[in-house]
């Protein structure tokens, strides 16, 4: 399911343009990059929900690993990016601490697919955001943040790691780089494509 908007040029009564706006989520675990995703591709002034962490929250968020993080999204980011004439990404951040999980099923209503951030430190962070999207038959994509003096792995170990299925790309980049995450947004809108269509397929076969 997608989000469409048809808009007129203005320069000829008959001469109408359609517009293709595509819902992606980006999640993963506490502190893997969500939001620094969203605002590096964002071609709008990103949508945030930050608070600052406090002395409470430490006794519910494990920070191990991620000591120099201040700031945590509470409900969702939300940016735009547009991947060619006719076609732009709506997309929206989860939250990922456990006692926001309440609000992931109401962020995927229309969802095209998402991106899953891991980060090879914390990997087993990931898992709770694989399980949901597969559960739910939403296509992703795995996409592994790759933060400076992390151990480099490459992609397919990555996946025997996180035990995916067959065919779940798993792609390596930098969430601060726009181009990076870019690639990041094409390779799901690809894959999400090919999967609606053999399920399409299947349903008519």
């Amino acid at each position: 399911m997608a989000y469409e908007c048809s808009e007129s040029t203005g320069a000829d009564d008959d001469a109408d343009t359609t517009a293709l706006a595509l819902k992606i989520l980006v999640a993963g675990g506490f502190g893997v990059g969500k939001t620094t995703l969203v605002g590096a591709v964002s071609e709008i002034r990103p949508l945030r929900t930050e608070e600052r962490l406090s002395r409470a929250g430490e006794l519910v968020d494990d920070t191990g690993g991620v000591d120099r993080k201040t700031t945590t999204t509470v409900a969702m980011d939300f940016g735009r990016i547009t991947i060619r004439s006719g076609l732009s990404l709506y997309l929206f951040g989860t939250p990922g601490q456990d006692r926001f999980w309440f609000l992931w099923d109401e962020l995927a209503q229309g969802a095209l697919g998402a991106v899953v951030l891991a980060d090879t430190r914390r990997l087993e962070d990931c898992f709770p955001a694989v399980d949901y999207f597969e559960h739910r038959r939403i296509p992703f994509v795995v996409a592994v943040n790759c933060f400076t003096g992390a151990r480099a792995y490459g992609a397919h170990d990555v996946s025997r790691a996180l035990d995916l299925d067959r065919g779940t790309p798993v792609v390596l980049c930098d969430a601060r780089d726009r181009d990076s995450g870019k690639e990041v947004l094409i390779r799901l809108v690809e894959y999400a494509g090919r999967m609606h269509t053999a399920r399409l397929l299947d349903t008519v076969g």
